[in-house]
């Protein structure tokens, strides 16, 4: 249960990232929904083709592709002055819903019977790719490919998860539980102390 409603609040979450970026390049309400709703289960959709475990999952249960659109109909009409919410507020909820998407990726893919090295992998895809897509069609960098600790808790977190269910042999529901809280502990403390991976540079003649 608990589950479930996180990873409808993560969804939503995903949802809003969208919205505000389309916000800010001023598009249309159909560049405003797809923004949003690919931000929201893009993640997941890559996670289940790669696995070849179709259709894809908001194709079988459409919950959370309505959550997404529902929550980006919402946030236009809602969401007039992003100025004016708390700025904690967007960065903490979108920690929690990586947390619980990269727990999902990594249940998804031992079910589907992967080994450990794809269950993170597929881990991480299902908690940042959706954010890949947003900001390749906004035609900006991806956050993971800058230097916010994002990716790098989704990897620590996939791989605590997947030592645990496969080295120690934790139930799956403890398992999850664990690389949640890791992902989102490495996340939040990043956000907090605004932690950042050092960058690499190349320093060559003009």
């Amino acid at each position: 249960m608990m589950l479930g409603f996180l990873d409808v609040l993560g969804t939503a979450v995903f949802a809003v990232s969208g919205v505000l970026l389309a916000g800010k390049l001023r598009m249309d309400p159909f560049g405003v929904l797809v923004l949003g709703v690919v931000t929201a289960v893009g993640g997941g959709t890559i996670r289940d083709m790669v696995l070849n475990d179709g259709p894809v999952f908001w194709v079988r249960d459409p919950t959370d592709l309505v959550v997404a659109m529902v929550t980006c109909f919402v946030a236009i009409l809602v969401i007039r002055q992003p100025r004016q919410l708390p700025k904690w507020i967007l960065p903490v909820l979108d920690a929690i819903g990586l947390a619980v998407f990269v727990g999902i990726g990594v249940n998804k893919a031992f079910a589907s019977g992967t080994g450990p090295l794809i269950a993170v992998c597929m881990g991480v895809i299902t908690g940042v790719g959706g954010g890949i897509i947003r900001d390749v069609l906004a035609r900006e960098i991806p956050m993971i490919l800058r230097t916010e600790v994002y990716a790098t808790a989704c990897i620590i977190g996939g791989i605590a998860h997947t030592t645990a269910f496969h080295v120690f042999h934790l139930s799956s529901q403890h398992a999850s539980v664990l690389g949640m809280v890791i992902t989102l502990g490495i996340r939040l403390a990043a956000i907090r102390w605004h932690l950042k991976l050092p960058t690499f540079e190349l320093e060559g003649k003009e």
